[in-house]
């Protein structure tokens, strides 16, 4: 019976990678991913030699059938996109729904996420909360915070270091700057950081450092 596997991979540090996840890779007959040159490092990091092929947003429509194919023909294969887990804000959503279509079996290994460390670190509500990932880059943008202004629940945004500042402004246009709110960059990594206070704060300390990394955002709820 055929099986596809999504193995979630460091958000950074790569001793976080599992040990299932590399027992996983080791079986794997054919190994999908996000970017071949960043799989590759990290299979060779690990000492696992595997065929790669990319399977990413550009091509993921193009090649869908081919893909399930080639992956009802072997025992084992595997996706991985290239840091966190498959789906989320990543490429991978396509692929699993078309595999359950076909019958194929999916299974999804737990690891990595950078929003979950971001939102335990924030120190804001973690009971019950949003995952907005990226915002529309233009069009919808404003029209989406604008629906998320009332959400009492604790609300999660990824962005890209060269928006970061602007996506703050335009938090504190919509929300007001005195929502709580923290920014965490580079989890996992040598610099790391969490920068904890209003959203009026956090877009100040953007505004006056370069940032870089990955950006996760955490903005509380609003108060009933």
């Amino acid at each position: 019976m055929s099986k596809l596997v999504l193995v979630p991979t460091p958000i950074g540090n790569l001793g976080d990678i599992t040990l299932r996840a590399i027992e996983v890779l080791k079986q794997a007959e054919m190994v999908y991913c996000e970017d071949t040159r960043v799989t590759g490092k990290l299979l060779m990091h690990l000492g696992i030699s595997k065929p790669l092929k990319p399977l990413h947003q550009n091509n993921e429509h193009l090649i869908l059938e081919k893909t399930l194919s080639d992956i009802s023909q072997r025992s084992l294969s595997v996706y991985c996109s290239d840091a966190g887990t498959p789906a989320i804000s990543d490429p991978g959503f396509m692929l699993v729904r078309a595999c359950i279509e076909k019958e194929i079996d999916v299974e999804c290994l737990p690891g990595a996420a950078a929003f979950l460390p971001a939102l335990v670190l924030s120190g804001l509500p973690c009971e019950r909360f949003v995952f907005e990932g990226f915002l529309p880059q233009k069009k919808g943008r404003m029209t989406r915070l604008q629906e998320l202004k009332e959400e009492p629940r604790t609300i999660i945004f990824y962005e890209s270091p060269h928006r970061i500042t602007k996506m703050l402004l335009q938090l504190v246009e919509v929300f007001g700057g005195d929502r709580k709110a923290s920014l965490s960059r580079e989890l996992s990594k040598k610099f790391e950081e969490t920068f904890r206070g209003t959203l009026t704060v956090i877009a100040e300390v953007s505004a006056a450092r370069e940032l870089k990394g990955e950006m996760v955002v955490i903005v509380s709820g609003k108060e009933r």
